[in-house]
């Protein structure tokens, strides 16, 4: 991670030699992060900023001009994008990274994983997304909006389905209770 050249990392990183990282003086890693093969992290100036405890499962990508946030505990399963950039399809502007920006309309915003976010497997969030603690969105869905604390999401657009439970938040206690105990 030293050589080539990542922000920052925490203890026990495990990043594939079979993923790609780009722009990574703008990645910054926690403690415990995963990230299977066949991912793409692509920081654009808004960087990407990974939790701890966090997994990224094979063939996802993370890019975009604008910051994407993953905060502790999230997991995003297989073939999840997420996208903190997209560009305008109406055809008034071009598209594509190889057009000068003065001939396209990319529009950029940030994209924010609260803690305890699950993201199922083919999913898609799209720039300027918050989704909130606790949220879990269904397989192969289309995340355009924010989705709210411990709601449960699917579909194209995801919309709330169901609500999760909390159980999880006493779990994290048990897990980090001896390692804040520490701290103090």
């Amino acid at each position: 991670m030293r050589e080539m050249g990542f922000a920052c990392w925490g203890n026990n990183a495990k990043l594939s030699d079979k993923a790609s990282y780009y722009n990574c003086k703008d990645i910054r890693l926690g403690d415990n992060v995963r990230v299977d093969d066949f991912c793409a992290l692509s920081a654009g100036i808004g960087g990407i900023d990974i939790g701890n405890y966090v997994h990224i499962a094979v063939f996802s990508s993370l890019m975009g001009a604008g910051n994407i946030s993953l905060a502790d505990f999230c997991n995003i399963s297989s073939r999840v994008a997420i996208y903190s950039s997209n560009d305008d399809y109406s055809g008034v502007a071009m598209t594509n990274p190889t057009v000068p920006s003065e001939f396209t309309n990319v529009y950029h915003a940030d994209v924010l994983i609260g803690r305890h976010v699950i993201i199922g497997a083919g999913s898609i969030v799209l720039p300027g997304v918050r989704l909130e603690e606790g949220v879990a969105v269904g397989a192969l869905s289309l995340v355009k909006n924010d989705c709210k604390s411990y709601g449960c999401y699917a579909g194209i657009p995801a919309k709330r389905i169901g609500e999760r439970k909390r159980d999880l938040l006493e779990l994290e206690k048990q897990l980090t209770g001896s390692r804040v105990a520490h701290r103090t």
